[in-house]
């Protein structure tokens, strides 16, 4: 019986064939914990008694949820995270770095590898052909500790996406459409693996869109075999000696295989209050937004920027509108400086964030009113997410932002 991709980086890993479904025990290449769950894995850590890290140079604490932090109590939690970096020697991803998911991609992550954090969206590194899956405070604990963590091998769902977009369809409408079309619990604990001549030809932020929200359906991972692209990125970021592919074999068993034909994908949203909640564009011009927002984990990357600038240039942010744009990490901030685009957003009336996720997470620079309604490229819509219980958010690509920002409800064009 063939094995799936995730069934092959994990046998590697833990020293045995395994299939979906078996309990197994498996090695960590990477772990990583931010500024909301970082302090209490520390404190697990330090109850087990260790006087040092498995593996220092490959833990990484980040602080990005509330950056720079917005009240002392926060401020006292990244305390405890700096001190510990002081102490054990893991490395430390200060305030301003940028956002976690997109700096693990950018420095820390390769093809092949297993990579836990303290973080839902920590699947966004499976668009590098790796492993990548959330967990709570306590397991990364013990994976720091031991180098070490076990897990259920999830079964896997095939996604085979197919043809071209329409002009102006983006990797977001895809998952989107996907998780409309499975349901915010249809692949649960299931390794999504993406394939088809669409993925093939995706750049990797688009791949790390769609693997950054695969926990949006449930799943444990979402994973794309590496190939050029991945090399070539690998290369840009000075790992190019990182890469290795590896594929699935031809007789791997797949829970389930969906075939999408990406001609047929829509400029989707999300509306409030679950992201399966999914409608056209079409269906929601009559939506006025009071905010609009571009950055997260999920489309805060150059090219998503570049996509916003292009229809920003010499335009502005509609008079009822507050537009938000924040950059996914400081690299990313200082090509769009270097590009000009930072210019075009401030020239369009819109508010340039620093590297980090306040407003998605609801901490800080960008807090909903009552009543008020946002239209965001970040992964979740939960009730709250933003801040206040009473506010509403539509979740949308980088081009229906853009658009949305000019014209004061949401709208593609």
């Amino acid at each position: 019986m063939g094995l799936t991709l995730v069934e092959k980086i994990i046998s590697e890993h833990a020293g045995k064939i395994v299939h979906a479904g078996e309990l197994v025990i498996s090695k960590v290449d990477v772990t990583a914990v931010q500024d909301g769950t970082g302090p209490l894995t520390v404190q697990e850590f330090k109850k087990l008694g260790k006087s040092k890290l498995n593996n220092p140079e490959r833990t990484i604490l980040f602080i990005d949820h509330a950056s720079p932090s917005p009240r002392k109590e926060l401020s006292n939690t990244h305390m405890v995270l700096r001190d510990f970096h002081k102490e054990y020697g893991a490395v430390l991803s200060d305030i301003g770095a940028g956002v976690c998911h997109q700096r693990l991609v950018e420095t820390f992550v390769n093809p092949g590898e297993i990579l836990i954090g303290a973080d839902s969206h920590t699947c966004t590194s499976g668009a590098l052909g790796a492993f990548a899956t959330g967990m709570g405070s306590t397991d990364i604990a013990v994976g720091m500790a031991l180098g070490k963590t076990w897990l259920k091998v999830p079964a896997t769902f095939k996604i085979v996406v197919s043809g071209k977009f329409k002009e102006g369809i983006c990797a977001k409408d895809l998952m989107l459409y996907l998780i409309g079309m499975i349901g915010a619990d249809g692949a649960t604990y299931k390794a999504l693996e993406f394939t088809g001549d669409t993925i093939d030809n995706m750049i990797m932020s688009e791949r790390f869109t769609l693997a950054n929200m695969a926990v949006e359906a449930g799943a444990k991972c979402g994973l794309f075999v590496a190939d050029d692209k991945t090399k070539a990125f690998l290369e840009e970021r000075g790992r190019g000696d990182k890469f290795r592919q590896i594929l699935p074999d031809e007789d791997a068993v797949y829970e389930r295989i969906i075939e999408i034909n990406a001609q047929e994908v829509p400029h989707t949203v999300s509306c409030p209050h679950t992201v399966d909640n999914t409608r056209s564009v079409e269906e929601l011009k009559d939506i006025k937004v009071n905010q609009v927002y571009v950055g997260t984990c999920t489309n805060g990357r150059i090219e998503d920027l570049r996509i916003v600038a292009g229809i920003l240039k010499d335009n502005k942010v509609h008079e009822d509108v507050r537009m938000l744009i924040c950059p996914a990490s400081r690299d990313v901030y200082k090509q769009a400086l270097k590009e000009g685009l930072i210019d075009i957003f401030v020239d369009s009336n819109a508010s340039v964030l620093p590297p980090g996720c306040g407003p998605c997470v609801g901490v800080h620079a960008g807090i909903l009113g009552d009543g008020e309604v946002c239209l965001a490229t970040q992964n979740r819509n939960f009730q709250g997410r933003m801040g206040n219980t009473k506010g509403f958010i539509y979740l949308a690509s980088p081009y229906v932002a853009a658009y949305t920002a000019m014209r004061g409800y949401i709208s593609a064009e």
